[in-house]
């Protein structure tokens, strides 16, 4: 049976390879964005860190397709800098898109999904959570963050059968590690066991399988798709 299935962040990279995933199954998919629309989807323009542009996704995605049964939160922004240079704002930048951003499109998502008794939360967080990584303080803060956040949440509203879990990707072949010089990506695929970047439908199969009814007594996880990269972390 289709499902509606929102995943904020869903015009590029990880996002946009969940979001075909779940069409793909036969499912409703909407997307949010901040800047460009992807085609295919019904796409409603959010910012994240507003929560009345969340709230009014939200309504939106319900009066057309309906109540949000699978939630990616997947939304990110990294601003990266030496700690000794970073400022406030970049701080509270990443940390309001990537964990406060979080809580908001899940706050809003919850109380429909417990009515339903069921439900599915799918939290896109970073292999950089658990390892660390120099310049991403602020990022890795964030990411982590989304792990204690997920489960608490998973221990909340588990038992009115609504999963809460972690997607803990590493280094994919995106918009943001095409930034990377060349003599920083060969030093990061120096450190990873299967010595290659992941592609986005990687990481999007493994969204896919906690989404379904397989995965349903799989909660409070943290699942990596990072080629071994932090293994023992």
């Amino acid at each position: 049976m289709a499902r509606t299935v929102l995943v904020t962040g869903g015009n590029r990279g990880i996002g946009l390879a969940t979001a075909e995933l779940f069409r793909a199954q036969g499912d409703n998919v909407a997307v949010t964005y901040r800047r460009d629309a992807p085609d295919g989807f019904p796409a409603v323009r959010c910012d994240v860190t507003d929560p009345e542009q969340v709230e009014q996704a939200f309504a939106e995605v319900e009066e057309k397709i309906g109540p949000v049964e699978v939630l990616v939160s997947n939304a990110g922004l990294n601003q990266d800098q030496l700690l000794l240079s970073m400022k406030e704002d970049a701080w509270a930048a990443v940390l309001d898109t990537n964990l406060s951003g979080a809580y908001r499109v899940a706050r809003r998502a919850t109380s429909k999904m417990i009515r339903a008794r069921w439900g599915r939360m799918i939290f896109v967080s970073s292999v950089v959570a658990l390892t660390g990584s120099p310049g991403q303080t602020n990022y890795a803060a964030s990411k982590a963050g989304l792990v204690g956040f997920a489960r608490s949440l998973a221990r909340e509203i588990g038992g009115r059968g609504v999963t809460v879990n972690v997607v803990a990707p590493g280094f994919v072949t995106t918009d943001m590690t095409a930034e990377l010089s060349a003599s920083r990506r060969d030093e990061i695929l120096a450190q990873v066991p299967l010595k290659r970047m992941a592609s986005p439908e990687e990481v999007a199969a493994m969204i896919g399988f906690l989404a379904s009814e397989e995965a349903g007594y799989v909660t409070g996880a943290v699942l990596p798709v990072d080629g071994g990269l932090g293994m023992g972390h």
